[in-house]
């Protein structure tokens, strides 16, 4: 999955750098799997703006992913990779030896015509998806369960992995992409090999109108602001704009957001690097 540097023929590609898309096989979705996706534009319920600096983007179509990977020990053939407007990874179409179709996370390596099984006794190839309890340790994973049965919830963008370190009674410890090492139940699912497009993260817009595209609008800086708008707002000429705070106050570059009694802390082993 390279990236390519585009030709400066104009100032909106002279710095882009984008993907070369040619590990896809298709340009067309399964129609079966596509939903409606409805764009907020970072508007609640009552019409108020929520969030900042959402609205616009190309319309998309939401391709229902299985993240659970619950039709176990029935043979899948791997039809096509595609793009997915939704997510910075790939997503391969499978279809399973009763006939039915789904859409995956496409790990690193998977190709057409590839076979891949879920559940107990498979083995641990790269599209397999098994539970913690039957992975070699030292295997790098992605798509991995918090709960049994839950679905994937770590490990799916471009490029992420996790590796599993070791196990210790009913819990595996997995050292996550940010650095930190996290217990999680062994009769949890996680797939085999690291999430595909690897290289998203050299990819660079080159001018706005792209991000106006994928629904983000402009955003004013802090220090920019007036001091009623932001903390950070205000003073005489091009101040620096004092301690780094958001628009609530909340400091950020370093203080701690996390609470001290989230249930989940107990699970964590060592704390994700700074």
């Amino acid at each position: 999955m390279p990236v390519r540097k585009i030709k400066p023929t104009t100032p909106g590609q002279r710095q882009k750098v984008a993907s070369t898309f040619s590990e896809l096989t298709t340009s067309k979705p399964t129609k079966s799997l596509l939903e409606p996706l409805k764009k907020s534009g970072g508007r609640n319920n009552t019409g108020k703006m929520t969030v900042r600096n959402i609205g616009g983007g190309h319309k998309r179509r939401y391709r229902v992913i299985d993240f659970k990977r619950d039709k176990d020990n029935v043979v899948a053939t791997v039809q096509t990779i595609e793009y997915d407007p939704n997510r910075t990874a790939r997503i391969a179409l499978v279809a399973y030896a009763d006939g039915e179709k789904r859409y995956i996370i496409a790990p690193n390596g998977l190709q057409v015509g590839q076979e891949i099984a879920s559940g107990k006794g498979v083995a641990p190839e790269v599209g397999n998806t098994l539970f913690l309890s039957d992975i070699p340790l030292g295997t790098i994973v992605h798509n991995v369960e918090l709960n049994p049965g839950q679905g994937a919830k770590m490990a799916r963008s471009a490029g992420s992995y996790a590796q599993l370190t070791s196990r210790e009674g009913n819990f595996a410890i997995l050292k996550l992409p940010s650095g930190e090492s996290r217990k999680v139940l062994v009769t949890c699912k996680a797939t085999v090999g690291s999430v595909s497009n690897s290289d998203h993260a050299l990819e660079v817009h080159g001018k706005a109108g792209r991000r106006r595209w994928l629904g983000r609008r402009p955003r004013v800086r802090a220090v920019a602001m007036n001091p009623v708008d932001h903390p950070m707002g205000g003073g005489e000429g091009r101040a620096s704009g004092g301690h780094p705070r958001s628009r609530k106050g909340l400091l950020a570059k370093g203080y701690k957001t996390r609470h001290k009694k989230k249930p989940s802390s107990k699970y964590i082993v060592e704390r994700r690097k700074k």
